[in-house]
């Protein structure tokens, strides 16, 4: 009788755990549909062949900047970034729900102004017709320009149904560049931190153009971030961290590399 007992409740037990194996399987399953719907609902496809592409519009805010600060840059004064824009177009192929390839090429115009404190400021300037090079203190005043292509090509991943994320290697062209500025409030030392001193006061600055010293190629990494608000339609953001120097390897006069970091912020409509 005490063994009746014991293969009853085994038999239960084992009933109930099938039972509840068939129910979280079941859950499980109506998980995944609803998953697949969700994903479905909010496109591209959910299969394996999910594919198009995407055109996006926004505004580019950014400057170049030296990773990290030199020593000879004692305070920043002023940043303003030279509000340009971007419009692209990316094309994108989906592998199954999450995990996809995208390549794209945009147009961009970017830019910035900065004001600095600077101190034995390696600099080339324009006095007169003449141009003297050496350290410069006081204030400099620069300005750059950029209008050109790039070349993004990014692992996608999405996270939900409409969330999207994307990194991956970019290449750049610049049509247009430009560098230029002017330097006052302070003094120049000719040749080195001990030449003669040419004072330049606020009332006349000397002026410098260095955009024929940039290069016309720039790479790095990009970073994006995709949130659908409609089915066919998005707000995105993303980040391009150039990882070469603006200027040319044999360029001198600016003793440390300046990097392009510039940031997109607008809407796309996938199709």
């Amino acid at each position: 009788m005490k063994h009746l007992k014991y293969i009853l409740i085994f038999a239960l037990s084992s009933a109930t755990g099938t039972l509840q194996a068939q129910d979280l399987k079941e859950l499980m399953k109506e998980n995944r549909e609803n998953r697949e719907a969700n994903y479905a609902k909010w496109g591209p496809t959910s299969d394996h062949d999910g594919m198009g592409y995407v055109v996006r519009a926004g505004f580019v805010l950014g400057g170049t900047t030296p990773l990290p600060l030199p020593k000879e840059i004692r305070k920043i004064n002023e940043f303003a970034p030279k509000g340009g824009f971007s419009l692209g177009i990316d094309g994108y192929k989906y592998f199954n729900t999450r995990w996809g390839l995208s390549a794209g090429l945009r147009f961009f115009m970017q830019g910035m102004r900065t004001g600095a404190e600077v101190k034995n400021y390696n600099m080339a300037i324009v006095m007169g017709e003449d141009v003297v090079e050496g350290r410069f203190t006081g204030t400099d005043i620069t300005e750059t320009r950029m209008t050109g292509f790039t070349i993004p090509v990014t692992a996608t991943y999405r996270v939900g149904a409409r969330w999207t994320f994307n990194l991956g290697p970019y290449v750049s062209y610049w049509i247009y560049r430009d560098f230029d500025g002017e330097v006052f409030d302070g003094y120049l030392r000719e040749g080195s931190p001990v030449g003669q001193k040419i004072t330049i006061g606020t009332d006349n600055p000397a002026s410098y153009d260095f955009s024929d010293n940039m290069r016309h190629f720039s790479w790095g990494m990009e970073f994006c971030a995709d949130f659908r608000i409609k089915k066919h339609l998005n707000v995105f953001g993303l980040l391009d961290w150039g990882m070469n120097d603006v200027f040319k390897s044999d360029f001198e006069t600016v003793t440390f590399s300046l990097f392009p970091l510039y940031a997109t912020f607008g809407m796309a409509y996938y199709y």
